[in-house]
């Protein structure tokens, strides 16, 4: 028979006409169901994919065709690694997972890789600094956020969004000052700072109850919610760095407090930094337009 004549099809778009929020149930067991699984998703809110085995439900082909309708897709779980493969396929993922665990001990992990995969990762890589050098007084910006850091985290800041320093907290007592932990001297009003959703905003636009991203030397992140701005006028330093024929440059408060983090994953203070030392960066592959990643030629000097 006709899949566009099945039962379930009629009942959904019914519902549908009637406003009312849908959620479908499909066990796959053959390629039919699959074929009954993508027309109930161009249809229903949720759509909850069981299947028997997920290693040979082609997960991936009801992904790649519901991408781009307006439904969340769901799919049974018996335990951590097919949560993974649900979460991950075809780097979208499903929206969520339904645990059906053979092993109660299964939820905790399951929940523990949720929260992994939304806090999310940047992947940071070694530049070569190539120039450091005064440059007179500007608005520098501090960054004072309600979490406290720890020694290794920072927040991904730079001149232009497509190349951006870990700076380091204030997060290591020094004989100077004492730590800061919720702080990052971030630099002057122009510079981008990343924040969740993969979006920049300038430091100048922070405010409090705004989100940024902590990023760690791992590029492990998890957002702050900034509870203070500080902005006064300080002495800067230029920082150029190189990685792969990419230029990368940021200013920063010229102060031994202030610090990038090196290759190895240690707090170096701006002071120290020297030409050819490598300090930690994240590398965007496509510009960004309107704080948003997008793949365009745009040249910033």
């Amino acid at each position: 028979s006709n899949l566009e004549d099945s039962k379930d099809l009629m009942a959904a778009k019914s519902l549908k006409r009637q406003g009312k929020p849908i959620a479908a149930y499909v066990e796959i067991k053959g390629k039919r169901y699959e074929e009954l699984a993508r027309l109930l998703g161009k249809t229903v809110d949720y759509l909850i994919l069981v299947g028997k085995d997920w290693k040979i439900i082609p997960l991936e082909n009801i992904i790649a065709d519901l991408q781009e309708e307006d439904v969340k897709l769901v799919a049974a779980v018996a335990d951590e690694k097919e949560a993974k493969t649900a979460l991950e396929t075809l780097e979208h993922g499903t929206d969520g997972v339904l645990i059906e665990p053979e092993d109660p001990s299964q939820i905790k992990k399951i929940a523990k890789l949720i929260e992994d995969i939304k806090m999310g990762y940047y992947e940071l890589k070694p530049a070569t600094i190539t120039r450091i050098e005064p440059v007179g007084s500007g608005d520098r910006v501090c960054v004072d956020t309600c979490s406290i850091m720890n020694i290794g985290e920072g927040m991904l800041i730079g001149s232009y969004s497509q190349g951006l320093f870990l700076v380091h907290s204030e997060s290591l007592e020094s004989e100077y000052v004492e730590s800061r932990p919720f702080r990052v001297n971030a630099g002057p009003v122009h510079a981008y700072v990343m924040t969740p959703d993969h979006k920049t905003k300038y430091l100048s636009e922070l405010e409090a109850g705004d989100e940024v991203l902590v990023v760690d030397k791992d590029g492990k992140t998890r957002p702050a919610i900034v509870g203070r701005v500080k902005i006064e006028k300080r002495p800067l330093l230029l920082v150029e760095a190189e990685y792969e024929g990419m230029k990368l440059r940021t200013l920063l408060q010229n102060a031994e407090t202030i610090r990038l983090v090196n290759e190895k994953g240690k707090p170096v203070s701006v002071s120290e930094l020297k030409e050819g030392d490598k300090v930690l960066v994240h590398v965007e592959e496509a510009a960004r337009h309107f704080g948003m990643a997008i793949k365009e030629a745009i040249i910033e000097k």
